[in-house]
């Protein structure tokens, strides 16, 4: 009948069932989570991977006017000597989870007295991530985060998403340039390079998946922690990271001249 039609319609497009996360469509979806990942796709490419003798963090960092102070509003985070985070998404959601992984970070090391792994912080994080989709007073994070670090089991990489969900990754992205970034990462034998050595294909592929035309500038963030880094969360020294930078644009010119 029409009746039925319309109601059909209505769940597919969201309409009535996306006011609360508390709310399931017909179909089973909940529209809000749904958005909050929209919010993500939105926002600048964070890639992380894990490498033979550490973790890697890189993130495209738009920048949003040029009298910006170069290093402000930093997309990559310290939360615990040992782990860093890349945000991608909404800055403002991904302090609180920041904060909220640093006050993990400090418990755990009072009460335990050694620091947290990384299995842990990923998993307490993923379930402070996801009360915030269960109750129609708050609304879903609007951020995806990946939790690089280093403990007594190795190198580690998660990924959290605004619905609750981590997975642990040898190479992942997120933002507006994940599937292309992931097909870049797909062609790498991370378990073969170094920190120091996938620098430069970190830097390729962020700037092979960043827009010049429909995009702003960026600034590219790298972190590490390796034995370079003294096995602490740093960000890449500027020498280094520039380094990167120069060999990655060439190779993508030379690239593009081959084409």
């Amino acid at each position: 009948s029409a009746r039925c039609l319309a109601a059909q319609k209505m769940s597919s497009i969201g309409t009535g069932y996306d006011l609360y996360s508390t709310s399931y469509s017909p179909d089973g979806r909940v529209f809000q989570v749904e958005y909050a990942g929209k919010a993500v796709e939105s926002s600048g490419t964070a890639v992380g991977v894990r490498c033979k003798d550490g973790v890697v963090l890189g993130f495209e960092k738009l920048i949003v006017s040029k009298m910006l102070v170069e290093g402000s509003s930093r997309r990559i985070m310290t939360v615990a000597e040992h782990v860093g985070i890349a945000i991608s998404g909404l800055l403002a959601d991904g302090r609180q989870l920041v904060n909220r992984a640093r006050d993990e970070a400090a418990q755990y090391k009072d009460f335990y007295g050694e620091p947290i792994p990384g299995k842990i912080l990923a998993e307490r994080l993923a379930g402070f991530v996801h009360a915030y989709t269960c109750y129609w007073s708050v609304r879903p994070f609007g951020v995806s985060v990946l939790v690089a670090s280093v403990d007594k089991d190795g190198p580690s990489l998660w990924m959290i998403e605004p619905s609750g969900l981590t997975y642990n990754y040898y190479g992942c992205a997120i933002g507006k340039g994940k599937q292309p970034a992931k097909v870049e990462l797909e062609k790498l034998k991370l378990t073969d390079l170094t920190c120091r050595e996938v620098l430069k294909d970190l830097a390729r592929t962020i700037h092979s998946v960043h827009d010049d035309v429909k995009d702003k500038a960026f600034e590219l963030e790298l972190s590490w922690i390796c034995e370079e880094s003294g096995w602490k969360h740093k960000m890449v020294p500027k020498n280094l990271a520039d380094t990167a930078e120069a060999a990655a644009k060439a190779q993508l010119d030379e690239d593009m001249e081959d084409e």
